[in-house]
């Protein structure tokens, strides 16, 4: 590992939950003036959508607050992201279940929602980022301002 800290984002498709997670991070890591101190991307578990844009929800719930989400969607390569990324943040259990059979390093798997502040003591699917993807554009609302206090708890802890 470098100097720079790697963050691997992880949902099940990587085009909405973590590429808006990625896009909240490298936000508010230059908001902050230390977005040169870490590695950042996104991936999904499955590859059906590899290659594309994120969702239009996301993207418009992002611009709706000044964020870009930068990545187009990928697959997780457990070969490389296991040696390029420092932590592995999966948006939900079933996530974290899925990087962990794929020999993902359990030190290293947390959950996104385990840095949100406001939600100190909760524990299991109590942290999952739901996915809000067969849902309406609020639900990306809400996804967005769970991770938006998530990242700022993450690099809290990341920067102290």
């Amino acid at each position: 590992m470098s100097d720079v800290y790697g963050v691997l984002l992880v949902c099940l498709g990587n085009i909405c939950r973590s590429p808006l997670a990625e896009g909240v991070f490298l936000h508010l890591a230059s908001e902050r003036g230390v977005s040169d101190r870490f590695l950042v991307d996104s991936c999904g578990i499955g590859r059906w959508h590899a290659g594309e844009q994120p969702d239009e929800r996301a993207m418009a719930v992002a611009k709706q607050n000044g964020i870009t989400l930068p990545s187009l969607a990928r697959q997780v390569n457990p070969k490389q992201d296991w040696d390029r990324f420092d932590l592995l943040l999966a948006m939900d259990y079933s996530n974290r279940h899925a990087l962990l059979k794929l020999g993902a390093p359990e030190e290293r798997v947390r959950l996104m929602r385990s840095y949100d502040p406001t939600l100190n003591g909760v524990t299991g699917e109590d942290l999952d980022v739901p996915d809000p993807y067969y849902g309406g554009a609020d639900g990306f609302g809400r996804v967005f301002e769970m991770l938006e206090r998530a990242c700022d708890g993450l690099l809290d802890e990341l920067t102290r």
